[in-house]
């Protein structure tokens, strides 16, 4: 497996096809998952071809907005199966990296310890430092789509996104449960302050 080689392909393929009004589903996405990913992965003993696997299942998640929201983990999933023969990987690994890059659609559902860590890592962010930075990048997006049409619609999505999750691996369960919690909190109380009375 030519990791190395695949990453600067995918990489370099997101930086210039991806539509640039999506705020959240970008480039930075991508490196964000890819880096929590390695944390995570780390954290729970990963070593080998199983974290060359899950690291490039990171890098291609994404990877199906080059063509649209709709559907776009099993466009993904195309994407890998079309581009990484070319990389040296199997299509037994290719099978696996799949399964991963499903595991990331909402509701989640993985099957396997590799699908939790992807899955964990591609909403990390629910429980750093973070959330509401890029939690902004994610309104931007979805008011573009017509997903939300106001502030307390999209804090009412929130609190029910996050009411909904939760954290599969020991890891980000340690890590990112706290302060998720402490993130739903905080928008539970926003949206009661501004409900009508």
């Amino acid at each position: 497996m030519q990791y190395e080689a695949a990453k600067s392909f995918i990489l370099g393929k997101l930086s210039t096809e991806l539509p640039v009004h999506l705020s959240y589903h970008s480039e930075g996405h991508v490196r964000d998952v890819c880096d929590a990913t390695q944390q995570i992965a780390t954290s729970e003993g990963i070593t080998g071809e199983d974290l060359t696997l899950l690291l490039t299942a990171a890098l291609f998640h994404d990877s199906g907005f080059l063509h649209g929201a709709a559907e776009h983990e099993k466009k993904s999933c195309e994407i890998a199966s079309r581009h990484l023969p070319d990389f040296g990987y199997t299509s037994g690994q290719i099978d696996k990296i799949c399964g991963m890059i499903m595991a990331t659609r909402i509701p989640q559902n993985p099957q396997t310890h590799l699908e939790q860590i992807l899955a964990d890592a591609d909403l990390d962010y629910l429980g750093r430092d973070d959330f509401f930075t890029i939690g902004e990048r994610l309104y931007e997006e979805f008011a573009m789509y017509g997903i939300v049409s106001s502030r307390q619609d999209w804090n009412r999505l929130q609190v029910k996104f996050l009411e909904n999750h939760h954290y599969f691996t020991q890891t980000s369960i340690k890590m990112r449960k706290p302060k998720k919690d402490e993130h739903l909190r905080l928008l539970k109380s926003e949206v009661a302050k501004n409900e009508p009375t």
